[in-house]
């Protein structure tokens, strides 16, 4: 799954460990979703959402082989 989780934390100037901690994660795991090789869970991708104020799929695409 694509996400733009790196490029919106990078926009507000948060650390991995910062993001971590406003979404209840680890720091690994935000490490994981950044570089595609975890997909979050959909209570977790509802936080991200919010906290970013998007929809889901403003953050996270699925990725379709055509």
């Amino acid at each position: 799954m694509k996400n733009r989780l790196k490029v919106l934390r990078a926009e507000r100037d948060w650390t991995q460990a910062e993001l971590a901690a406003a979404l209840k994660v680890s720091r690994q795991t935000i490490n994981a979703i950044e570089k595609g090789k975890f997909d979050p869970s959909l209570p977790l991708a509802f936080k991200a959402a919010r906290l970013f104020e998007l929809s889901i799929e403003d953050i996270f695409q699925d990725e379709v082989t055509p």
